[in-house]
């Protein structure tokens, strides 16, 4: 964990965004007490509802770095960069990062609670109580479009999501949309067009062009986020398969399919 102890003990300038805000240091009491509800897992980590002492309510994230007591290197370059490329971002479509604490042995991320939950949840486990009519789609769309735009061309430092899908888009107390998880995000330089990578993300939601050359660019965020559009418009599952299950369908090919035949029939 010597790696870790480093990290903690750096220069908190170095997560000073051009804004001048700054990310709290928590102490461990304060945030071990408020560790009162599991909100999700993924492959990061367990998030947690929880109140603190002065009395907000936060969602707080336990990182997975260690997996049978061996140190995932991984996970742990996940975690740095979550908290530097979040630490850099103000925008009011994404998530914000309110602090950190490193004195635990599983570092934990402390962000704003977003009551809603995803916009996958919304989308695919319909709320009868909340119609989601077109307007609200346009919305969400029109947010989500405008928080990319921003890590991309007006952050202090360009961003790249790299895993846009509808389970990493909350939903506050009015339904606006919060870009989240910015675990596998990468800053890149102001002259950089992109980079290469192993190829991360999520299947369905993956740009081709990246899948084939390693190479990602801003247009592998937009290609993902196209894939999120097609979600709201149709409310069908970016994969999905057939009764018999043999068969695995692609919503951005069979989207683009159904475009062309019907422009083949104008």
């Amino acid at each position: 964990m010597t790696q870790l102890v480093e990290f903690a003990k750096s220069d908190y300038n170095k997560v000073l965004s051009p804004s001048g805000l700054k990310l709290r240091r928590m102490m461990t009491d304060e945030i071990i007490e408020a560790m009162n509800r599991i909100l999700g897992q993924d492959g990061q980590g367990t998030v947690y509802k929880g109140i603190l002492t002065d009395g907000n309510i936060v969602a707080i994230k336990k990182s997975k770095l260690v997996e049978e007591k061996v140190l995932d290197h991984k996970k742990l370059k996940q975690f740095i960069n979550e908290v530097i490329n979040l630490s850099q971002i103000n925008h009011r479509n994404v998530v914000k990062l309110l602090g950190c604490c490193l004195e635990t042995k599983i570092p934990l991320l402390v962000y704003q609670f977003i009551p809603n939950g995803t916009l996958y949840d919304l989308l695919h486990r319909p709320n009868e109580e909340f119609p989601l009519t077109w307007e609200i789609r346009l919305r969400i769309a029109i947010e989500i479009a405008n928080a990319l735009s921003y890590l991309h061309s007006a952050a202090s430092v360009p961003i790249y999501h790299r895993d846009i899908k509808s389970s990493n888009i909350l939903l506050d107390d009015k339904y606006k949309a919060k870009v989240s998880d910015f675990g596998t995000s990468i800053s890149i330089a102001l002259e950089q067009t992109h980079v290469t990578t192993r190829v991360q993300g999520t299947f369905g939601y993956l740009d081709p062009e990246y899948f084939r050359s390693n190479q990602f660019t801003e247009k592998s965020d937009v290609y993902s986020f196209g894939v999120v559009l097609v979600e709201l418009i149709t409310g069908q599952k970016p994969i999905s398969s057939s009764e018999s299950e043999e068969v695995v369908r692609s919503l951005a090919n069979f989207f683009l399919l159904s475009m062309e035949e019907n422009l083949a029939m104008t």
